[in-house]
């Protein structure tokens, strides 16, 4: 699978596209919408900073809500750090700014891999009402530990994820943050993070309101789901999201030996590699107590090579 459609929405407004220049005329209200920036990755006359001061000069930014950033010139090959730049150096126009999500592709754009980030973090730096961040592509992103006292949702989508963004995010202080959403990847594409690099957030220390819990999209989702099994951060959370990974019945079997999972309300699992006995026995264990349970497989594929069984993550490349 791969990442095939663009946002349709952000912090619970719609997404619109800002136009072609001279196609202005007619715009949403600032407040309503979340107004996606994006140019052409390919083949495009402008450059994503030109879009943003036309942007800038047709919109009151006072009253943005919601930004998204689409695709900018070359994706696969520049990074993101002058995209960075220029919506920090609008920080003082933009003070209602509470959701921002930067690298919003499909893989007809660049394929999530593909994608060149940079350090994402003086977003957060500057914009202290930030309640809803987001990032795609793992390639040159820099995350290194920081504090924000309002974010509430973090996602990271990958394709693959480097353990030093790991442990930087692990490693930051978000007191206020409920939803943490991690896309860990494959280490086919730099997605070199172990279990052990999630200790702070394991151990429940680190983000004392979480409540929402995804690891997920991981070639190592065994290793996480038996990490998970004895780890402090389960009994508070609402949602645990192991999904889009290669858990099979060891990760399972790990996560059921463990402790209690009844008080989730909803336990994600879907794009797995699990037995009929497994799913079973995660039904019986946790439907009764009214546990929602997605054991979707969805495209979960495998294919054996000389002995050895090789599994699909949902989206890598």
């Amino acid at each position: 699978m791969t990442v095939n459609h663009h946002l349709d929405e952000l912090y619970g407004l719609p997404s619109f596209t800002f136009p072609e220049p001279g196609q202005e005329s007619a715009l949403p209200e600032p407040e309503t919408v979340a107004w996606r920036l994006s140019v052409d990755v390919y083949d495009s006359d402008e450059e994503w900073a030109q879009v943003f001061a036309r942007f800038a000069g047709a919109v009151d930014l006072a009253r943005v809500r919601a930004l998204i950033v689409g695709a900018w010139n070359d994706a696969y090959e520049k990074s993101s750090k002058e995209i960075v730049e220029a919506i920090v150096a609008a920080r003082d126009r933009l003070p209602a700014l509470r959701a921002l999500f930067l690298g919003d592709m499909t893989s007809e754009e660049s394929e999530i891999s593909w994608i060149i980030q940079s350090d994402v973090t003086p977003l957060l730096e500057n914009f202290p009402g930030l309640r809803w961040f987001g990032v795609r592509g793992g390639s040159s992103l820099v995350f290194p530990p920081v504090r924000h006292e309002a974010l509430e949702t973090l996602v990271v989508e990958t394709g693959g994820l480097g353990a030093e963004v790991v442990r930087g995010i692990a490693a930051s202080d978000f007191p206020a943050l409920e939803n943490l959403d991690l896309w860990l990847g494959s280490d086919m594409y730099g997605g070199d993070a172990e279990p052990g690099d999630l200790e702070p957030i394991l151990a429940g220390t680190r983000l004392p309101s979480l409540r929402y819990l995804a690891l997920r999209n991981s070639v190592i989702q065994d290793g996480i789901a038996e990490a998970l099994a004895g780890a402090p951060v389960v009994a508070r959370l609402d949602v645990l999201d192991l999904s889009m990974g290669t858990l099979t019945d060891e990760g399972a079997a790990a996560l059921l030996a463990g402790q209690p999972l009844t008080h989730l309300r909803k336990l994600d699992l879907h794009h797995h590699y699990l037995g009929a006995d497994l799913r079973d026995r995660l039904r019986r264990t946790l439907e009764p107590a009214g546990v929602e349970l997605d054991l979707d497989e969805d495209d979960a594929e495998s294919w054996e090579d000389e002995g050895e069984i090789h599994r699909y993550i949902a989206v890598a490349e």
